[in-house]
Order: C-alpha cells, then sequence, then structure tokens
C-alpha cells in the first residue's frame, strides 16, 4: 500500500479543524467552555449555518491545494464568486465555436452559484395554472389565490402560452431583457440586440426613433396596468403582450382589454392607466407570478410580509424578467440596467429628459438589495451585461 503524502496528511487534519473553527467563530461569540454551544439561541445558530455552509471537499481529493470550505450568503449563494467556469462546465462548453447558443448554461452556471435552483417553471400560465403549488397560496404578486376564476376566463379566450411555434421549437434560445436605462443612450447596441432570439422590453420604453440605440426587434413587453402603454400608436406591430399582476384589481383591468370592454373606473390603480390594448386575445400572456415569489423571498432576500405586498417587499420588473430567463433561456443579457447615483444630471431613461436625481427613495422596492443580486449573477458570469450598468 502506498504511503500517503504529508500533504494529504496534513489536509485530512487541518480541514475539519478549519471547518469548525469557522463556525465557531463565525457565531460571533467565542468562549472557553463547549457547554456554552447548548445555550445558544435557535437564530444565532440558524445564522451561522446559514452564512457559512461548510462542504469539506479537500478531504475527498488528492489536490492539496483545493479550498475545503466552501461558504455561501445567507440567500444561498456562493459567498467567492468569479466568471471562470467549473470544470465540468468547461468541458461541456469550452469547444464551442465562438458565438454557438450555449445549450443550459445559464441554468448550469446559476446552480453552480446558487445550489438551490431548480430550472423547470413555465414562463407563462397556461389552462393547468392550478398545478403549480408555488404560487397558489399566495395573493398577487406572488401568486393567484382568489384569483383562479378569472385566470380561467382570460385564459380560455387567449388560447396560446407559449413564445410561438417558431420560437418554442429552438434546441437553444437566447435572450436579452432591456432595461430603460439612460445608461443605453448613445452605445449604438441596436443591431447587436436585434440578434438575440428574444428581446424582452418592459413598460411603456419606446422603440421607434430609438432603434440604433435599442434595436427594432420585440418578442414580448412585459407590463402592468399603470407601466403599459398608453397611445395605442406607439404599440410595436408584432410582439407578445405579457402581463404581469401586483394586485388583484390588475386581472380585471387584462380582462377588459382581452375582451374588448369599456374601462369605466380606474379606483384603485396609482396612477392612470391604459384603456386599451392594441393586441389580439391570441397575443396576450400571463406570466407565471412565481418569478416574483422567487425573485423577491429566495434570489434578494426581501421580506416576507406574510406574502403580502408591503414596504420593500416587492422586485423590479426588470429583475422579475431575469428571473423568468434563467428558467426559460440557454443565455441570458442584459442591457439599460442600472442607475448610477453618483451622476445626477444623468439621464435616468433613454427615451426623455428626467435625470437621475429624480430617483427618490421606493416604497416598494429595496433597490440597494436588488443590485446586490444582479451583481451576483454579473460577476459570476450568469448573464451578461452589455452596457455595464449593474
Amino acid at each position: 500500500m502506498s504511503r500517503m503524502k504529508p500533504t494529504r496528511n496534513l489536509m485530512l487534519v487541518l480541514c475539519p479543524m478549519l471547518v469548525l473553527g469557522f463556525l465557531y467563530y463565525s457565531s460571533g461569540r467565542l468562549h472557553l467552555h463547549l457547554r456554552v454551544w447548548g445555550q445558544k439561541s435557535q437564530t444565532e445558530m440558524d445564522n451561522v449555518f446559514a452564512v457559512g455552509r461548510v462542504v469539506a471537499s479537500a478531504l475527498r481529493t488528492n489536490n492539496p491545494s483545493q479550498t475545503c470550505v466552501t461558504v455561501y450568503d445567507k440567500q444561498g449563494f456562493l459567498v467567492k464568486l468569479d466568471g471562470k467556469l467549473p470544470l465540468d462546465l468547461m468541458y461541456k462548453y469550452g469547444n464551442l465555436s465562438k458565438g454557438a447558443c450555449k445549450q443550459g448554461f445559464a441554468a448550469a452556471k446559476m446552480t453552480a452559484i446558487y445550489p438551490k435552483f431548480t430550472k423547470p417553471a413555465p414562463m407563462f400560465l397556461d389552462p393547468n395554472f392550478k398545478r403549480l403549488t408555488k404560487i397558489s397560496s399566495y395573493l398577487p404578486p406572488f401568486g393567484i389565490k382568489t384569483q383562479e376564476r378569472i385566470i380561467d376566463v382570460i385564459l380560455s379566450a387567449t388560447q396560446n402560452y407559449g413564445l410561438g411555434s417558431e420560437l418554442d421549437s429552438l434546441s437553444c434560445t437566447k435572450c436579452i431583457i432591456i432595461g430603460n436605462g439612460g445608461i443605453l443612450s448613445n452605445k449604438s447596441l441596436g443591431s447587436v440586440i436585434d440578434e438575440y432570439d428574444v428581446v424582452i422590453r418592459l413598460n411603456e420604453a419606446p422603440v421607434s426613433g430609438y432603434e440604433k440605440d435599442v434595436g427594432y426587434k420585440t418578442t414580448m413587453r412585459i407590463t402592468y396596468p399603470e407601466g403599459a402603454i398608453q397611445k395605442p400608436e406607439h404599440y410595436e406591430k408584432d410582439s407578445i403582450f405579457v402581463f404581469s399582476a401586483f394586485k388583484p384589481l390588475d386581472f380585471k383591468w387584462l380582462r377588459h382589454m382581452v375582451f374588448k370592454e369599456r374601462l369605466r373606473g380606474t379606483e384603485g390603480f396609482w396612477k392612470s392607466v391604459a384603456r386599451s390594448v392594441p393586441r389580439e386575445p391570441s397575443e396576450v400572456r400571463i406570466l407565471n407570478p412565481y418569478f416574483i415569489q422567487e425573485a423577491a423571498f429566495q434570489f434578494i432576500g426581501l421580506p416576507l410580509n406574510n406574502g403580502v405586498m408591503g414596504r420593500g417587499n416587492i422586485p423590479t420588473l426588470g429583475t422579475v424578467a431575469i428571473t423568468m430567463a434563467l428558467h426559460n433561456c440557454d443565455e441570458v443579457a442584459v442591457a439599460g440596467f442600472g442607475y448610477d447615483m453618483n451622476t445626477p444630471h444623468a439621464p435616468l431613461h433613454y427615451y426623455e429628459k428626467v435625470k437621475m436625481s429624480a430617483i427618490k427613495e421606493s416604497w416598494t422596492h429595496n433597490i440597494a438589495k436588488e443590485k446586490e443580486f444582479l451583481q451576483k449573477l454579473v460577476k459570476a458570469g450568469v448573464i451578461q451585461d452589455l452596457t455595464n450598468g449593474i
């Protein structure tokens, strides 16, 4: 029997010691007696293991240089992030020709930094939406509770629940989410954006007149009543209207839009809403609210608030769209994301003259925590940021 190398012996001794020392130190209270461990509150112990989940991988390898502790933050993301591919992904994607679509890439990279990630999550609701247990017990915006009947009525009219036969048949799909930030101005990214299979736009952000920077193509436009384009002539000719509900009243609005009914009162909306949407029912989709739930509670770590919309627990629509893309696209890119508060005189949006200084503290969003999440995705190479604003 061959003798074990001295470095291997050393690792076998040091790794368990480092693991225990890390957990013990992370508790924030160093004590001289082991009995103190039994006196710690459950919250303290939960924090220890949430901040540092330990994997003693070096105990199972002959590579003494490999780190023996893998640390995750309290949301479950790898603390040490870089854009390098793990070995298994390097073998899978390393030999592909430049520009070739990397099948399963976004989900694989996401899983590498967030092991709890599971890919299956339909983009839109279909007639079998009640089978989606993760959304059945939450009210909008995190679920569909109390809205099942009206959703059935709407879906019976739309009768389409995917991106369309051409896109749904692709074996590998590249998606890009276009944010509305002023950082898009004068970047001349239009032709690059149009090369993506799926181009996702948000709310009322215009295309006409800005094609050089934002492109011509629009696959879908995700919005809600207060964010929808209000002038029918401003809609692009071909795109899917994707509805995201943030309150029960929003579904009533959508029913009026789908069935071309006159919208009478607008009480309950926080600002004016579109009174008609120039789309046929077959061009309307309902976004799966699971993406709002997952982005808020799992990815960003916003307060649950008993599953009800409250102060600082709603993700922005851009982050919701990115979350959706991580589940349904093979490669994910963004452009036009990020607000730089150090440049108060810079344009807030690419299509208007409002300045960055106009941003006020949001009641519903936590921009700082959301930015931390997006930075993780960019740093780890899960998504590509074409305008480097995140």
